[in-house]
């Protein structure tokens, strides 16, 4: 430990190095509850490649660990530090470099927050479209890191399809640049999109080029309002079949609706089952799509659908969307007081012919096991996430929670799902992508963890 310290005080500014218990504390863990995490022994905010770099050829040498870590935002373990490991926190590499309206690119460190990425390409009359429900906090080089979803990837698509290039510090501390940017190019292998996703188990990316679009109309929110959680699926199947391409289609369940309100009345329908909201963007033909959106909604068996007056109403709705979270926080809180509760977040994604199957079946598993489970998600995906809440001293209620998590997972799987569809593998999911994979799948994914990171360093635990 003295021989590390020593070593990175050589190397790196004395603000860099982050040494103090509360502070190591601090980084220990994302927001993925009841995920085993250890205590770090330092914390390193580097804000040049050059210093990443160093920091590696260190951990290397010593065979250190080495934790990457951005806003701590996400939801499976991936950023949970080992004992006594480098934590990285890409932090304090804020700088977006360039923004080429020609081209239509940015080119950032990953330190840079969503939302601020999108305001500065807004300046330039451009748009950066992933927006993962953390996107005021999160940052660009862990979206990249998860391949991060968001409320608009139903029509915009997730994170990997926006990243044309990267900067990649390798476990030995050797840069590797990935990409292009130029609007079309497959020369050789598709290195960039090896790298995303891989949650800082390949590599700690340091510089990010991304694709940017011009910015969309402004879009017409409708709401419908559902009698159960399969008829919504049902809805969305039916938009589907009827070739419509909403901007935006999520699903909120009546737990969530009854939280949020709780947690910040608006005026949500809590008596109804499931709510769907629904965008489209299509400029002249917003109104004509957004009735047939509501067409559908009706044919599936919507009790009720109506349309956002103006853009501070659809606002207001959105809003309501990215409460969620937070409000299941609170849910949590109030249903086991003395601050025990805790919330165990499932990301199943199936085909959407197959999302009311998934909805019903999540419906007979917690009535089952006796836990409350709210769904929430990214309808127009087939993309759930499933809140399980639980008490956290409680074995049996833990365990509970745990069989209803893998029931979940085993029916996606069964249904044609994948384990997860945007928060990533991390410490939560191992054990399913392993079932989802195969023995060949998982062979090939180790023989490339091993080729880039022999010796293991790089966030070990994770994924595999």
């Amino acid at each position: 430990m003295a021989d590390l310290l020593a070593r990175l005080a050589e190397a790196l500014p004395a603000a860099a190095l982050l040494t103090d218990p509360d502070l190591l504390d601090g980084h220990r863990h994302d927001e993925a509850d009841l995920c085993e995490s250890g205590t770090p022994a330092v914390v390193v905010r580097p804000r040049t490649t050059a210093q990443v770099q160093d920091v590696l050829r260190i951990a290397s040498e010593l065979g250190v660990p080495v934790v990457p870590q951005g806003a701590r935002t996400g939801l499976a373990g991936a950023a949970n530090a080992v004992d006594g490991a480098i934590v990285l926190s890409m932090t304090a590499m804020t700088r977006i470099l360039e923004i080429d309206p020609v081209n239509r690119t940015a080119v950032v460190q990953p330190g840079v927050v969503n939302a601020v990425l999108a305001a500065e390409a807004a300046r330039a009359g451009l748009r950066y479209p992933p927006d993962p429900g953390s996107w005021q906090t999160s940052t660009i080089g862990g979206n990249v890191a998860t391949n991060a979803g968001g409320m608009c990837c139903v029509k915009y698509g997730v994170t990997t399809e926006y990243v044309l290039g990267l900067e990649v510090v390798l476990a030995d501390g050797e840069v590797l640049r990935t990409g292009r940017r130029t609007a079309k190019g497959v020369a050789g292998y598709d290195l960039t999109s090896l790298f995303v996703g891989s949650e800082g188990t390949l590599g700690v990316i340091t510089e990010v080029t991304l694709a940017l679009r011009p910015p969309a109309e402004e879009a017409l929110t409708l709401v419908a309002v559902f009698g159960s959680t399969a008829a919504a699926g049902r809805a969305v199947a039916t938009i589907a079949e009827r070739g419509l391409s909403p901007s935006l289609l999520e699903l909120l369940d009546q737990t969530h609706l009854r939280a949020i309100e709780a947690y910040r009345p608006m005026g949500l329908r809590t008596d109804a089952r499931a709510l769907l909201l629904a965008a489209a963007d299509t400029g002249p033909r917003a109104a004509a799509d957004l009735a047939r959106i509501e067409e559908a909604c009706l044919a599936a068996g919507a009790e009720e659908v109506f349309a956002a007056t103006d853009a501070e109403e659809a606002a207001a709705l959105l809003e309501a969307r990215r409460l969620a979270h937070a409000a299941m926080e609170r849910f949590a809180a109030e249903t086991y007081p003395r601050g025990v509760g805790a919330l165990v977040i499932d990301d199943v994604a199936v085909p959407r012919a197959r999302l009311a199957e998934l909805l019903d079946g999540v419906d007979r598993i917690a009535a089952r096991h006796g836990i409350p489970v709210g769904t929430v998600g990214h309808a127009g995906d087939g993309n759930m996430h499933p809140n399980i809440v639980v008490d956290r001293t409680d074995p049996a209620s833990v365990e509970r929670g745990r069989a209803v998590f893998n029931e979940i997972m085993e029916l996606g799987l069964s249904l044609g799902g994948t384990c997860t569809g945007e928060h990533g593998v991390g410490l939560l999911k191992r054990e399913w992508l392993a079932r989802e994979a195969g023995p060949v799948g998982m062979r090939v994914q180790r023989a490339v963890k091993d080729a880039l990171d022999p010796a293991g360093i790089l966030n070990p635990g994770k994924v595999l």
